[in-house]
């Protein structure tokens, strides 16, 4: 009966455990699944009794933040950015063609650009009449550059040039792209356009280096692509090219004129938001080029290109340059390249010395980079008339340069090369 009496005893207390642990459960089930604030609210484990819970929406939706509101500063006054123009909005504005781009070069009296005008500080006429600027901004603009070197100069000109390569190509910017032709006889593209910090443009250059060498001290005449057209008998293989010059007094041709005209054309076809231009390193001698002066000048300002040069040789003595502009039966055109720098608001600079033209180089690439661009669109009707343009500006002592005018409309003649 003892041992009865204790296993009674003890069946009171295992009772009040499970009626404990059955509470418990019961209480936990009706607290909130919310978890203490700042804990987060983790899932129990999965069990083969129960399938794993997904993790819980949060009660808020998530949102993603707006973007920060773009501050748009006021320049301070005199500000060359004050009218809120930039070079990429010059893309969607070029495709109207009634609206005129007009890159502007201002230099002080000593010959440095002027930096900090406004659009307050320019005038544009155009057959007389002002326009109303509605484009204006002194952002610089990557460069779409032709380069067309003269392989007809004489070889000890030619010796001083191709030492100053490399440094054209230094002269441009890692945003720059380059092209690079040849002409002599005939128009020859060395290298189409590409980055000017490509491998490419370096090797082209070297080949040109390389072929000038190897004419050193042989006849004037001389074959491959960057010279003279291969010829049989004096009459060369492709029909199409000038036949190599005899010995028989007549002078060599020099196509400037063609040349110009090819690149001018494959630099049409480039970005408008570049600042396309061609740098010509020549003596400026034109003759019996299939291309008329006035033909390629036409499609340079149809296509807002300006021309900058370097002249060497005879064309960089002063005096003796001015006096071969003179036009001479069956002799061509002497030095050119003036005519065309000025209708198109471009510049040449005359150099004798090898360190004269390097530094020539710089100077021409940091002016075409660096201009006033002004835009307007003009209330006459598209057609193939010349329109004539002046730039004025309101500050005295500056001096002003921009192309003279442009054609409206491309020309009909000479669309391909």
């Amino acid at each position: 009966m003892r041992h009865q009496g204790r296993n009674k005893i003890h069946a009171v207390p295992g009772v009040a455990l499970v009626w404990a642990l059955a509470a418990g459960l019961a209480i936990a089930q009706q607290q909130p699944t919310t978890p203490p604030s700042g804990q987060p609210n983790i899932p129990d484990a999965p069990s083969a009794s129960r399938p794993a819970e997904k993790f819980p929406a949060t009660t808020e939706p998530m949102t993603t933040p707006p973007p920060p509101p773009e501050v748009a500063t006021a320049p301070p006054v005199g500000s060359p950015l004050d009218s809120g123009s930039t070079r990429n909005e010059l893309f969607t504005l070029t495709k109207n063609v009634n609206f005129v781009v007009v890159p502007v070069t201002v230099k002080d009296p000593n010959g440095h650009l002027v930096e900090g005008l406004t659009r307050q500080d320019f005038k544009v006429l155009e057959d007389g009449a002002e326009q109303k600027m509605t484009f204006f901004t002194s952002d610089p603009f990557p460069l779409s550059a032709a380069v067309v070197l003269d392989l007809g100069v004489p070889d000890f000109v030619f010796r001083k040039v191709r030492e100053t390569l490399p440094a054209l190509v230094g002269a441009f910017g890692q945003f720059d792209e380059v092209g690079l032709y040849t002409f002599a006889t005939s128009v020859q593209k060395v290298q189409d356009f590409a980055p000017a910090v490509n491998a490419k443009v370096s090797q082209a250059m070297e080949r040109i280096r390389k072929k000038a060498t190897a004419r050193e001290g042989s006849a004037p005449v001389v074959g491959g692509p960057f010279g003279y057209p291969p010829s049989v008998n004096g009459r060369p293989i492709d029909p199409g090219q000038n036949p190599t010059p005899s010995y028989t007094g007549q002078r060599e041709a020099k196509v400037l004129n063609d040349a110009i005209l090819q690149a001018a054309l494959d630099l049409s076809r480039r970005e408008s938001t570049r600042r396309k231009v061609l740098f010509v390193i020549s003596d400026g001698m034109e003759y019996r080029s299939s291309a008329t002066d006035g033909e390629v000048q036409k499609v340079l300002l149809t296509n807002q290109i300006s021309v900058y040069a370097v002249a060497v040789g005879s064309s960089a003595i002063p005096g003796y340059g001015q006096a071969q502009r003179v036009h001479l039966p069956r002799m061509g055109y002497g030095d050119i390249l003036p005519k065309y720098a000025s209708a198109t608001g471009g510049e040449v600079f005359s150099e004798l010395s090898q360190s004269a033209i390097e530094t020539a180089y710089s100077r021409l690439t940091e002016e075409a980079r660096n201009q006033y661009t002004i835009g307007y669109t003009t209330r006459a009707t598209p057609s193939s008339r010349y329109r004539d343009i002046e730039v004025k500006i309101t500050r005295p002592g500056l001096s002003v340069k921009a192309k003279q005018g442009y054609y409206p409309l491309p020309p009909q003649a000479r669309q391909s090369p």
